[in-house]
Order: C-alpha cells, then sequence, then structure tokens
C-alpha cells in the first residue's frame, strides 16, 4: 500500500470547504501526517482516519496554514490516553511553540513526543528504515520551507515457487529474496539465483512540494517521482502576484512536472479568490495532462 489522502487543499485560509494543508500519507505499514492546517484533526475524524496510528507529522514550514492545527491533535492523542511516542519534524522554533503551549496550560502529555530540526539549507534524508526512506527537499518561499521525498527502498526479490527444488532450506530461502546465489561448504554453487527468484517489485515514491517560487533545481532532486503534489496558490494570469509571494501558479506547477518526469501531479494550496477550481485544473492540463486537484478525501494511490 502506498496511498496519499488530502485533508486540506487551500491556501492561507479555509474557503469554500477547503481546509488548509494537510495529507496522510500510508506506506509500507508506516502512518504519516504531512503539514497540520486548522482543522487537521476534523478532517481525520471527518473521512475515519485513527489518529493514534500516526507516528511521524513532517511539517513544511512555519506559516500558520502549515501547522496551526498541531496542538489540537496533539492534545486530543493526549485526552485519548496515547500511549506510543510521536515524532515531529520541523524546522526549529516549533519545538518552542508546542512548550509555550504546554507550559501555559498546565499540561503533560500522556505520551513521549521526540523533535526532529530540519536543516533548511540542505536535502538530506531526515527519516529512514528498512522500507523506506524521507529526504527533506529545499523549498523558495518567504521563510525557510522544506518539501518531502518520500521513496521505497529497493525490495527483495521474489521466490518462483513453481521452480522450488525439494528440500531447500529456510535461510538458503531468505539468501534468495537478498538476491544471493546459494553455494555448499566447498564453494560448488547449488541454485542460482535469476533461476528460482522473480524481479522484486518496483520501488514507488511521491514528493510533497509545499509553498515555493517556480526553482528548477527541485526538479533536479525528485526525478522520475511516481507522483508529484505540488503547490499552485495561482493561475497563470496572476505570475506576478506569486512570485511576489513566493508562489507558484498552475503552469509553475506542471513544468516543474514535466522537468522532473513525473508520472501524475497533484496541484493544491489554491488561493481563496478561486471558488472553481475547474479553471485551473484546465490550465495545468494543457501543459501536464495528467494533472488532478487535490480535493478533501480524495486517495491517490500509487500502483506496483
Amino acid at each position: 500500500m502506498f496511498e496519499i489522502t488530502i485533508l486540506g487543499s487551500s491556501g492561507a485560509i479555509p474557503a469554500y470547504g477547503r481546509f488548509p494543508s494537510c495529507q496522510y500519507i500510508q506506506v509500507a505499514n508506516r502512518f504519516f501526517l504531512i503539514d497540520c492546517g486548522e482543522g487537521a484533526q476534523m478532517q481525520l475524524s471527518r473521512f475515519q482516519i485513527p489518529i493514534h496510528k500516526i507516528q511521524r507529522i513532517f511539517i513544511s514550514h512555519l506559516h500558520g496554514d502549515h501547522f496551526l492545527g498541531l496542538m489540537g491533535l496533539l492534545f486530543s492523542m493526549h485526552l485519548q490516553k496515547r500511549g506510543s511516542e510521536l515524532h515531529i519534524h520541523a524546522f526549529k522554533g516549533l519545538d518552542e511553540i508546542i512548550i509555550a503551549q504546554l507550559k501555559y496550560s498546565n499540561s503533560t502529555l500522556s505520551y513521549h513526543l521526540v523533535f526532529h530540526t530540519i536543516k533548511p539549507e540542505n536535502a538530506e534524508t531526515i527519516y529512514e528504515d528498512d522500507a523506506l526512506t524521507v529526504k527533506s527537499i529545499p523549498l523558495y518561499h518567504r521563510i525557510a520551507c522544506s518539501g518531502f521525498l518520500i521513496q521505497e527502498k529497493t525490495k527483495q526479490r521474489k521466490i518462483n515457487k513453481d521452480r522450488l527444488p525439494a528440500g531447500i532450506l529456510l535461510q538458503q530461502l531468505i539468501a534468495l529474496k537478498e538476491g544471493k546465489d546459494i553455494f555448499d561448504d566447498r564453494g560448488t554453487l547449488l541454485y542460482k539465483n535469476e533461476e528460482l527468484t522473480l524481479p522484486p517489485p518496483r520501488s514507488r515514491s511521491y514528493a510533497y512540494c509545499s509553498d515555493t517560487s517556480f526553482n528548477l533545481e527541485i526538479a533536479k532532486q525528485i526525478e522520475g517521482v511516481d507522483l508529484l503534489y505540488h503547490e499552485a496558490t495561482f493561475m497563470q494570469d496572476e505570475k506576478k502576484k506569486a512570485i511576489e509571494t513566493f508562489h507558484s501558479t498552475t503552469a509553475d506547477a506542471a513544468h516543474i512536472a514535466i522537468q522532473s518526469n513525473t508520472t501524475e501531479l497533484i496541484i493544491g494550496h489554491f488561493s481563496a479568490r478561486y471558488r472553481d477550481l475547474e479553471p485551473m485544473l484546465k490550465e495545468a492540463q494543457n501543459i501536464f495532462p495528467n494533472t488532478s486537484l487535490a480535493v478533501e478525501g480524495q486517495t491517490f494511490k500509487i500502483s506496483l
């Protein structure tokens, strides 16, 4: 499973039923939240997503529309007696905001909160386990801002059960999955890997590019990504406004999709000046046809 559920697609303020930025990610039995705008916990409840499954929260930057839903979510987890630790990846300063609110409300959470600081200038691995990595993507906004690139690691080869010889040992099966040939104690080849296994399932990837000016450096880092979310706050006729506010247009997002050779593009972070989003979608699709709108409640699945 590699799924992205849109919980918030609006820009600076909620508008026309659209909530500020928030997405729920399910990949390899890991459960992440990216950004946590106002109303995030309401959206999680609305779409029946259990909040205690969330293991890590990645905050792109410290503008309020990307984190003002966080404290409400943290307190709800506490009131529901969460026990497992929760990891937050964000820029320095968010930890101080959280501590201040806990201090002045005289509150102690029921679970351990682990804070990981993102460095604004670097593209680096900020989380890694045996199945995947999460890398930061330096973006170009009015304050320090980071996108996130989630990539599955190379998977194990699959055993071809139709070709398995009788009596093969468990440890030999494990070695075959790891791509190894099997030798006996004297170094004689017993089983050739390619004869008993099938290629591994492909590794998938997702890039989240939050608030940013158009910059082709982004495309270089996310080359070949399966699914790209890129902000498109304005239509192209508001390009000047986009430049002034360090945001992107629909055309900017589409050009990043082309330059990065992505398979599919999602646009979001829509300005409140747009009630009808269809013109934004069409403008992006004229450049990059495989474009979708970020719509609350919609789940995008990255297939094998």
